[in-house]
Order: C-alpha cells, then sequence, then structure tokens
C-alpha cells in the first residue's frame, strides 16, 4: 500500500474516533454508570469494515530507505479537531534502555510492502529530533 492507501487508512481511524466520540442513535451502549453513546447501525458496519491501529500500527516497526529500522511507533496523536497528525516514534536505546520518543507528522510515513517507512530519514538524524514530552 503506498501513501494514497495510507492516507486512507488514516482516515478510516478518523473517522472511527469520530464515531466513538459523537454520534447518532440508533445502537446504543452503557458506558460508567448512565451515560449512554448511540452510534447509527451504519457507522458500526464502518467499525466493523474499518482499519485496527492496535493491529497494524502501533508497536510496528519503523524503517528508512535503506531498510534500516530507525524506531518502533508507540503512539498516535489526535488533536482536538480529532485528526491524526503525529506518530510518536520510539527511538535510540537497546532493549527499551535510553529509548525517547520524537513526533513524526502522519503524513510523511509510508507504507511499502507491510512496512511502515519514513523516506529519507536516518537514525541520526531521527535520533537528533527533539524529543516529544506529553502535555501533563
Amino acid at each position: 500500500m503506498e501513501r494514497k492507501g495510507f492516507l486512507t487508512v488514516v482516515t478510516i481511524i478518523v473517522l472511527v474516533c469520530a464515531v466513538t466520540l459523537g454520534g447518532a442513535a440508533s445502537v446504543s451502549a452503557q458506558v460508567a454508570g448512565t451515560t449512554t453513546i448511540a452510534i447509527s447501525a451504519e457507522q458500526m458496519k464502518l467499525v466493523a469494515l474499518g482499519w485496527s491501529a492496535k493491529k497494524q500500527i502501533m508497536g510496528k516497526p519503523v524503517y528508512n530507505d535503506a531498510d534500516e529500522k530507525i524506531g518502533t511507533v508507540d503512539d498516535l496523536i489526535i488533536t482536538p479537531d480529532q485528526s491524526v497528525s503525529y506518530a510518536i516514534i520510539g527511538v535510540g536505546g537497546f532493549i527499551g534502555l535510553g529509548k525517547r520518543n520524537v513526533a513524526i507528522p502522519v503524513g510523511m510515513l509510508k507504507q511499502d510492502n507491510g512496512k511502515l517507512v519514513l523516506p529519507g530519514a536516518t537514525k541520526d538524524a531521527v535520533k537528533a529530533m527533539p524529543k516529544f514530552e506529553y502535555a501533563m
């Protein structure tokens, strides 16, 4: 799948998030006490046919053009306008020690033969990026 396919997948993630955060009434689920979240049967079909970030991106290695592993996808950031904007990539370290996170715009990542690729990246360039830290 190339960039166009990857962006389609990202669009599906955004749709799933939008459905989760607020939808139309048809199918309801009980959540934490008496709060009810409702989504339509049509929206449920989209979810059932959708794409899983957990299975297809989270924890997956990211490679450069030279097929060198440069990091692992640790998180996806969804901005307040509900768009997926950055992938948080864990870089450096050995067996989890010394690893740090950097933020990579999702649009820069491509899928190539089932691998996530950050074209033009080098290990040193990614390690030199500013460290990403979550807001408190």
